[in-house]
């Protein structure tokens, strides 16, 4: 049976791995290969940060990226700049009409405040971050407004950001094209509390092909 999630991918798979719901994900990507993010169920967002391979002090830039191409939203043929300037991925193919970039990741203090105490036990993202970030020794400060792919925030008439139900499907999928060797660490965002899982987190697929 063909495997629909690997259609139009060129090159041969080098990595392919469900990342369960909830849960964090770090893989190196080298330059030219393809990373591809599969959103298996539908309705997940997915928390994204990158560092350069060859030196994690270069890292994802939302500043720089949304100053470059004068706009919030991520869309084909985005360049994801880092704090040097430099591109360090490129989407080249998207399945929806674009992603957040400035929505943040959840954690535990922001749950606290928005949804209540009750929430303050419950995983979030930032503790995603941290859990996959102090494997290669990097810690909170090392944290960066981070992408939120497949994940609908609108900016509202009277500038209010909005977290509303996504934009995405089963299936869908979103390629990123590395421009150096970098390395990627995604959360699979495990909110509860607001529409951009759908209220049910659940798995997404990473597959990387050279």
């Amino acid at each position: 049976m063909t495997d629909v999630a690997l259609a139009g991918l060129a090159g041969p798979i080098v990595h392919d791995e469900v990342v369960p719901a909830r849960a964090p994900w770090m893989h190196a990507v080298k330059a030219g290969q393809t990373l591809r993010i599969v959103d298996l169920e539908g309705n997940q967002a997915v928390d994204f940060l990158m560092y350069a391979a060859a030196d994690d002090a270069e890292r994802y830039s939302a500043q720089d990226t949304i100053a470059a191409q004068s706009n919030i939203f991520l869309r084909t043929g985005t360049k994801l700049l880092s704090n040097e300037g430099r591109p360090m991925m490129t989407i080249t193919a998207t399945a929806v009409d674009y992603h957040d970039t400035i929505g943040g990741a959840c954690s535990c203090e922001s749950n606290t405040l928005r949804y209540g105490h009750h929430t303050k036990a419950q995983h979030a993202c930032v503790d995603n971050f941290l859990d996959a970030n102090v494997r290669a020794g990097r810690g909170k400060r090392d944290m960066v407004s981070n992408i939120n792919f497949f994940m609908n925030v609108p900016v509202e008439a009277d500038g209010a950001l909005g977290i509303v139900d996504g934009i995405s499907a089963p299936g869908l999928t979103v390629d990123l094209k590395a421009d150096m060797d970098v390395i990627v660490v995604v959360s699979n965002c495990p909110q509860i509390n607001n529409p951009c899982n759908g209220f049910n987190p659940t798995p997404v697929r990473m597959i990387v092909a050279a």
